[in-house]
């Protein structure tokens, strides 16, 4: 059998008192033996779960929308016994003892009847003399392993004497005109999801047929009500909604975002009506600490719905710890858990739970009160301010009253009309408040990836500890070490696209969001550090001095030395307080798909025509919907594929579940799907082979299991999550390796190792700090004398510059680029000689000497290697040489601050990487080259290891860059900037196309072309007819393909060029005579070509070269035939060509050099 999708309704349980109870209660008070009435203990009555049975066939109604597993569960079940009136009154008790028997029923599997009759009626069965309004509440159920499972219960009251009816007591039948007796009912729908004002409004309507129904007919009608909603299944993620009829309302269930977002089916405001904005983000800072919480009201509903809202508002992060938002007057002791909770009490219950329980957290959600049971005051560190702030003024812009947003109306006259309008309001409104929550959690954990290592699952809490604000940290330093933290980790370091993700990228200030690829993401730049992690100082060298202790920032290299400095104010996104900010996704109008009206449910062909008709519906749906409507059309076929599961139409689904993964495979069910197949008998199977999209889904549903299977056996953890911390111990090369890639100090294998080397069992020690937005001070020397005054040398990543005495001044001492020489000299001191440092800048006549003493080699290879980084970086275009050169000197400076020997100048010489390159291999670039080489681009910046360029493709103001294994990455065109980086499939990506400029095409090695939609960032759509790998794309008269090949029009001329892997030359051939090429044109120093692409005359090639097997990329006119340009900018094979607006051309290399460049087309 084919696992059945969850539906609407898990059971449906009826708790009441027990009637023997109810008779010997009743008896009493007409005998006017009772001063008042009793507290009953409330039993189980009826329980109802799919799937069905007929009365009149006793065959399984064939199945309802349900995961249900079933166990046998024993109740008791009265019997009533017609000789009563032969027994005395004393034999009452043993009479009722001995009538009642039980009945086996099958249940739920994680339905506890145990605790639910408390749950049902927590404040305890009372009795009443009078009819009682019926009164809702809510429940939360969570088993082990923290699966929620949510209930809806009514309590409404019956005369007891409708309840006895036909009962006959001392030979007399009941005399109803003596005083009456209620006795409550409770009847709690049970779901998967938070369907909570739905289901209400269910019970609402079955409480219309209960009234006037007579108790013969009770049970009858619950079971008939919980049929009907057994037949409702649930709408899919998206802006598909369902709805149905239970007379007299029109029932809406409305459907989750995404598959990763919670069913919001509740009004959000009310924390907004029940507290004000300090308390309720006290509340919410308590959550995130993960206090013990326990909520106070006297309205049992109230408890739930203002629980449910705080956790919806803290989405994405996850309340991981016991949840009981409603908890009986029985289960009090609850609160004696140890550890962190979420719970709540009847507002009767405050002062014995203060009193009597320490270390809570008391909110009285009533009166807007929170206090501690152990003070009336809240001693926690309070949410950041910013965030907070930004929060408050953006709550003060909220409508909250319905009243007011239709108070220029009529009075309407059809409540299905009114009751519509209200929803419509209340999802915008719940929209804004999402945003504005969403906001507030991102605000407060802005900048977290930053500090995230994805390779070896690591957070360096101690580095984002430092950029908070120091009055935020006592919050930060409680809420890193909670579980609802580690998960919402976790969750980043799995890349995981989520609402937090796509607003805090959304959101990101300007400085942030242009950051160029040659900045290192271990650290912000001293610009954001100073916003949100460093006082202002005082003095200069209180400022300097402070920040020198902070480690390893961005290796910045501004575009330009006149770079606007960043706004110190607040991000852009504080700025403008209005509900309506935050996700800037455009909202896609809400359609609502209507099931047909339900038939008799405990009939079996009445229900598979139920079946039948709503397939029928959902075909009209498909065929009206637009061929541009797709996310529409895939909604359609998840729920079409969902009723012929249910209806044992199974080749029927998989053809709908085929349909849906080609149009939208976000929300396919794979279990589901994997469970059908499963199921196939035999002679279905051989008609899916027969159908070639059915098999091919098939093919595609084992292909995921084995490579499930594989995953599973090679142990891979995603959901660990370490902190960095120093090493306490010696440690080996391989250990070394490891726990300096985590830290992010360096992740390049072969730096590593040479300070490795350098360090033996040593550890660097950093002092590195920035002096202004836009630089930072690496290195600071003791104070010392130098031609141009006393004072301190600075090293930033672009220049050297003398930090004066006694009143502090700045006196540039000279640009990398600009030096001629670098060396070592002695300055006369009375009758010694003080080793010093001389440097000779261009343009000046006097040379510039420091008597640097002791550290006095050591400068001299730090500024000899950025000298030699910075040279090397303006030639080759490439700015990671010198942050490469940055980074070598540091660590220089690292190991003579750790060896402190004789041999510690010897053992830092061993990190003179592009000083000794320059001494060793002049690394001059070619003039053609340097002229036409306009900038590099290393999209491998983080990664241990370069990665191959596999395909280019420039669509307006970005480019997408393909690496191994399905990986693509944005880059704003710009400022080179990666702003998006995402993964379709495990397989090498052949080709890519722009389409309709909201969409990228993508073929595979693995046969399948993915559509990934240039708005959203994701992989949608997947097109899957192609059976082997897919090697080209072309849209209208553009031609493309991996085959090498290029066709010309140029007149009446009609040519076709082409290379081959294993030549070096370029064959032209006639369209029109493919016998040979009339043309060869033949390439130096080449062995191969591998790509190319034609820009306005010229044909650019790329290729491998003979002699050094460096990559070559040969510029061939297209008239004359003759090779113009030979460029060398790569140190492997080109790979990959694509042209940007016809003005410049983008090459990509293979993984032994793994970069971009960018060139000018002249």
């Amino acid at each position: 059998m084919a696992e059945v999708p969850s539906g609407l309704l898990e059971a449906c349980v009826v708790v009441g008192a027990p009637s023997d109870k109810l008779r010997d209660v009743y008896q009493f008070q007409q005998q006017s033996k009772l001063t008042e009435l009793p507290l009953l203990e409330a039993e189980v009555l009826q329980v109802h779960a799919p799937p069905f049975v007929s009365k009149e066939t006793s065959q399984v109604i064939g199945p309802a929308f349900s995961r249900v597993q079933r166990r046998k569960s024993f109740i008791k079940k009265k019997k009533r016994d017609h000789a009563a009136d032969a027994l005395s009154n004393g034999e009452t008790a043993h009479r009722a003892e001995a009538s009642s028997t039980t009945e086996d029923i099958s249940v739920p599997k994680d339905l506890d009847l145990i605790a639910l009759p408390q749950l049902c009626f927590p404040g305890g069965l009372q009795l009443a003399n009078e009819q009682r309004e019926d009164s809702y509440h809510f429940l939360v159920f969570t088993d082990l392993f923290g699966n929620r499972t949510h209930g809806v219960v009514v309590q409404y009251y019956r005369a007891v004497q409708s309840c006895q009816e036909g009962v006959v007591q001392n030979g007399h039948r009941w005399n109803s005109s003596k005083t009456r007796l209620y006795t409550p009912f409770a009847v709690c729908v049970i779901s998967k999801f938070p369907y909570y004002n739905a289901l209400r409004d269910c019970l609402s309507c079955l409480l219309v047929q209960l009234r006037p129904a007579r108790q013969a007919d009770f049970e009858e009608t619950i079971k008939e009500f919980s049929a009907k909603l057994s037949l409702v299944p649930l709408p899919p993620p998206g802006q598909l909604h369902m709805s149905f009829s239970l007379r007299p309302l029109q029932i809406v269930l409305p459907s989750r975002e995404d598959p990763d977002s919670p069913v919001i089916d509740i009004d959000l405001h009310l924390p907004f009506l029940c507290f004000s904005h300090t308390t309720l983000l006290q509340v919410l800072s308590c959550l995130l600490q993960e206090q013990r919480l326990v909520f106070f009201s006297a309205d049992w509903a109230r408890l739930t719905l203002v629980a449910e809202s705080l956790l919806l508002y803290l989405q994405p992060l996850s309340w991981q710890q016991p949840y009981v938002p409603v908890l009986a007057r029985g289960m009090l002791d609850f609160l004696m858990a140890p550890t962190a909770f979420l719970m709540g009490c009847h507002i009767s219950h405050f002062e014995e739970v203060a009193a009597e329980t320490e270390d809570l957290i008391l909110v009285n959600v009533d009166d807007d009160i929170i206090q501690s049971s152990c003070s009336e005051t809240l001693n926690l560190p309070a949410v950041p301010l910013a965030a907070a702030e930004s929060f408050m003024s953006r709550a003060e812009c909220l409508q909250l009253h319905y009243d007011l947003e239709v108070c220029h109306l009529g009075a309407g006259t059809d409540a299905n009309v009114l009751r519509c309008q209200r929803r419509d309001w209340q999802r915008r409104l719940n929209t804004q408040i999402q945003n504005i929550a969403l906001e507030l959690v991102v605000n407060i954990f802005r900048g977290v990836q930053d500090f995230l290592n994805h390779e070896h699952r690591v957070f360096n809490s101690e580095e984002f500890l430092r950029t908070r604000e120091p009055a935020d940290q006592p919050f930060y330093k409680k809420v890193l070490d909670t579980h609802i933290f580690h998960s919402f980790l976790r969750d980043r370091l799995n890349r995981k696209r989520d609402t937090f993700s796509r607003m805090e990228q959304t959101t990101r200030n300007q400085a942030h969001r242009n950051r160029t690829m040659t900045e290192t993401p271990r650290r912000p730049p001293m610009s954001e550090l100073s916003r949100s992690g460093y006082s202002s100082y005082t003095s200069p060298d209180n400022r300097l001095s402070k920040r020198l202790g902070a480690s390893l920032p961005n290796l910045e290299q501004p575009a330009s030395d006149t770079m606007s400095a960043i706004s110190l104010n607040r991000p852009a996104s504080l700025r403008k307080m209005t509900p309506d900010t935050g996700l800037k996704s455009p909202q896609t109008p809400v359609k609502v798909f209507r099931l047909p009206e339900f038939p008799p449910p405990l009939a079996y062909h009445y229900v598979q025509n139920y079946y039948s008709d709503m397939v029928a519906s959902l075909g009209k749906a498909i065929n009206a919907a637009s061929p541009d409507e797709s996310a529409l059309l895939a909604r359609y076929h998840y729920l079409r594929g969902l009723v012929n599961t249910v209806s044992n139409r199974r080749l029927d689904a998989l053809e709908d579940f085929q349909s849906l993964y080609k149009t939208d495979s976000d929300i396919f069910p794979s279990q589901m799907v994997k469970s059908l197949v499963d199921s196939l008998p035999e002679a279905e199977r051989l008609q899916a082979d027969r159908r070639p999209e059915l098999k091919r889904l098939i093919s595609r549903v084992k292909r995921d299991q084995e490579r499930e299977r594989a995953q599973n056996g090679n142990g891979h953890e995603e959901g660990a999550v370490k902190r960095f911390q120093l090493p306490k111990k010696y440690m080996q090369l391989e250990e070394f390796v490891k726990c300096v890639q985590e830290s992010g100090i360096v992740k390049d294998q072969g730096t590593i190792h040479r300070l490795f080397d350098a360090l033996t069992v040593c550890l660097p020690v950093s002092v590195l700090e920035h002096i202004e937005p836009t630089e930072c001070v690496f290195k600071l020397s003791s104070s010392v004398k130098t031609s141009r005054g006393v004072g301190k040398i600075a090293m930033t990543q672009r220049r050297l510059f003398l930090l004066t005495d006694g009143r502090p001044g700045y006196v540039e001492v000279a640009q990398y680029r600009d030096l001629e020489e670098v060396k070592v000299s002695s300055a006369p001191f009375l009758l010694l000689r003080i080793p010093s440092l001389k440097l000779r800048v261009r343009g000046r006549k006097e040379a510039f000497e420091a008597n640097l003493k002791t550290e006095t080699e050591l400068w001299n290879l730090m500024v000899k290697e950025m000298w030699a980084g910075r040279n090397m970086a303006d030639q080759h275009k490439d700015p990671q040489y010198m942050q490469q050169a940055l980074t070598n000197a540091l660590l220089m400076d690292a190991v003579v601050g750790s060896l402190q020997s004789s041999k510690a100048i010897y053992a830092a010489s061993k990190l003179a990487h592009f000083d000794r390159i320059k001494m060793e291999v002049p690394m001059m670039v070619p003039k053609t080259t340097a002229e036409t080489l306009k900038h590099k681009i290393n999209p491998s910046l983080e990664l241990a290891a370069p990665q191959a360029v596999d395909v280019l493709l420039y669509t307006p103001g970005q480019l997408w860059v393909s690496v191994s294994g399905g990986k693509v990455m944005v880059f704003d065109a710009s400022s080179w900037s990666l702003t998006h980086t995402c993964h379709v499939g495990n397989a090498r990506l052949n080709c890519m196309l722009g389409v309709d400029k909201d969409q990228v095409w993508m073929g595979s090695e693995d046969s399948v072309i993915y559509i990934i939609s240039m708005v959203a960032m994701v992989c949608n759509r997947q097109l899957t007819e192609h059976r082997a790998e897919v090697t080209g794309l072309a849209l209208d008269t553009d031609k493309y393909s991996l085959s090498a090949a290029l066709a010309e029009r140029s007149g009446a001329r009609e040519e076709l060029w082409s290379v081959c892997m294993d030549s070096g030359e370029v064959c032209i051939w006639h369209i029109k005579d493919t016998m040979k090429p009339f043309q060869r044109v033949v390439l130096q120093d080449c062995t191969g070509c591998y790509c190319m692409i034609k820009v306005k005359n010229q044909v650019w090639v790329g290729g491998v070269a003979r002699s050094s097997t460096k990559g070559k990329i040969y510029i061939v006119d297209t008239e004359r035939h003759q090779v113009l340009k030979e460029l060398h900018g790569h140190n492997d094979k080109v790979t990959a060509l694509c042209s940007a607006e016809d003005r410049y051309i983008l090459s990509g290399a293979d993984k032994l050099d793994g970069k971009i460049a960018i060139w000018k087309v002249e």
